[in-house]
């Protein structure tokens, strides 16, 4: 009998997803539901949380939706309390949630809107497997993963803040992943290029389409579903080995 189910089985573990009601955030959310998680679900929008829980009770999953801004600090430690009080002991700690902010470049870039995306993306990613690595550690197990972008490698003038948050993402798994690894909790990084989401449908009516197209060897944008199994695959028995790494699911944008 093949092994392959139990290594990507996911029942009795608990995550999180913050950013989980929508896009990437929905499809992970759904993903690791579908492996046999509870998931809890932190996001902003009241009506999008309750719109994916409704997906998450559809499958028949235990989860829980709580409206959070990963940049109000001190929202975070309640937030993981009452997911820990109601899904059990965390496992799982997707830090999903992300803006963008398209500026022009530094020239044209406000202080407040490189604040508020690096706090998102590298404030909340750090306080957030903070509280997950103390959880973890005393059960001796868990996976963190964190979401970087293909601009983590790349530099972009057009969205400096983004860049820098992502590519200072990757280096927080890295280390990261050095200091947690004696109580075998692994941390890695997902890395997507181009995806079809509500963040990106600006980008898809400009001419900056075309130029995306023809650089992605496959020869299109990718779907949200598409990094759930990466995700999956992170957060299962079958990456117990796996730390520190970044993986792109780019449709082969960074090969070129």
């Amino acid at each position: 009998m093949s092994p392959t189910p139990a290594l990507f089985d996911l029942s009795g573990r608990a995550a999180i997803v913050t950013g989980g009601n929508g896009g990437i955030g929905r499809a992970i959310a759904l993903g690791l539901a579908e492996a046999g998680a509870a998931v809890a679900i932190l996001g902003r929008n009241e009506t999008k949380n309750e719109a994916v829980l409704a997906d998450l009770k559809a499958l028949g999953a235990r989860c829980l939706a709580l409206r959070v801004d990963v940049t109000e600090r001190e929202s975070l430690a309640p937030a993981f309390e009452r997911v820990e009080s109601e899904l059990g002991g965390i496992g799982i700690l997707v830090n999903n949630a992300g803006i963008a902010t398209i500026s022009g470049g530094v020239l044209q870039e406000e202080p407040e809107d490189w604040d508020k995306v690096i706090a998102t993306h590298l404030h909340a990613t750090f306080l957030l497997s903070k509280l997950a690595a103390e959880s973890m550690r005393a059960r001796n197990r868990g996976k963190i993963i964190n979401m970087a972008s293909i601009y983590s490698l790349f530099g972009s003038k057009l969205a400096p803040s983004y860049s820098a948050a992502k590519g200072a993402v990757i280096q927080l798994t890295r280390s990261m992943a050095i200091e947690l690894a004696p109580y075998n909790i692994q941390v890695n990084a997902i890395a997507p290029g181009w995806i079809q989401t509500d963040m990106t449908v600006p980008v898809r009516s400009t001419p900056w389409n075309d130029e995306i197209l023809a650089r992605v060897p496959a020869g299109r944008w990718g779907q949200p579903e598409e990094i759930a199994g990466t995700a999956v695959y992170l957060a299962a028995h079958a990456s117990d080995f796996v730390t520190g790494a970044t993986i792109f699911v780019d449709g082969g944008y960074a090969v070129r």
